[in-house]
This record gives structure tokens, C-alpha cells and sequence, in this order.
């Protein structure tokens, strides 16, 4: 179990002001091991106001203790960034989106593949996105779904 010590932590390395409810968001991210979307975490905290949600993860997207991933669901979903990331290329990794239960993994020790773009073109971003049925929804028999 991890202290709250080190959520105040996390945020203060990135200049987040540690008020309780940034304090909670962080902590329910963490504790969940796949990203979220918005909705996931108005579900999770029900007694949090939807438009304080949305504004801690922009606060926290700004200041890099958080991620966005676009999984072509419709709906962006949040990680925790690593706690030295700086969301730059070389901070991204492989995400995984299940079109079975629709969640999305993210595969932390699996890199994105090195892009070289021709000359003149510059990369701000990039979202490396693989798509097919998760280890759950595999071991469930066609006949259950």
C-alpha cells in the first residue's frame, strides 16, 4: 500500500498544488490498472463534480503527471505518466485496445517502434495503438459472449 506521502509527492515534482480531490483523482488513477476515460472516473468518484474531474486532468495533462490516448474509441483515456516522464517520444509506449470488453492496456516494457519521417517533417506526437481481444475476453468460450 502505498503512502499518501508519495501521491503528494508525485505532484509537487510536477508543480501540482496537492489539494485533496487532485490527491484522490491521482490515487484512483493509480489503483487502476488500465487507462481511464473521463466517464471511468465520474463512475469510480460519484460524489465528485464531472467538471472538477475534467479540469484536474487538464491540469495534470499541462504539467506531464498524466497522458492522453486517443484508442479510436471516441473517448480519450488517461494514464499516469511514469514518475520521470516527460511525455516525450521516447516516454511512449504500446497501448492496447480491446474490442471485446473495450478497455485499453497499456504495455509499459513494449517501446514504439522508431518512426524516420523525410526530411522536413518534424513529429510532435505520436499514438501507437493495437487493436484485438485481450487475455480475458480470449479465455471466455464464443458461447458466453
Amino acid at each position: 500500500m502505498i503512502n499518501e506521502d508519495y501521491y503528494i509527492s508525485r505532484l509537487e515534482k510536477k508543480g501540482v498544488k496537492p489539494t485533496a480531490l487532485r490527491l484522490l483523482i491521482l490515487r484512483t488513477m493509480m489503483d487502476t490498472p488500465i487507462a481511464v476515460s473521463l466517464s471511468d472516473l465520474c463512475e469510480r468518484l460519484g460524489t465528485v463534480d464531472k467538471s472538477t474531474i475534467f479540469r484536474t486532468l487538464t491540469l495534470f495533462l499541462s504539467r506531464h503527471v498524466i497522458h492522453a490516448i486517443e484508442d479510436g474509441s471516441g473517448s480519450l483515456k488517461y494514464e499516469v505518466c511514469s514518475s520521470e516522464c516527460s511525455c516525450s517520444i521516447d516516454d511512449m509506449h504500446t497501448h492496447f485496445y480491446c474490442e471485446r470488453c473495450h478497455r485499453t492496456f497499456c504495455f509499459k516494457n513494449i517501446q514504439i517502434p522508431l518512426i524516420h519521417l523525410p526530411e522536413g517533417f518534424t513529429m510532435q506526437s505520436i499514438n501507437y495503438m493495437v487493436k484485438g481481444i485481450c487475455a480475458d475476453c480470449a479465455a471466455i468460450p464464443a458461447a458466453q459472449e
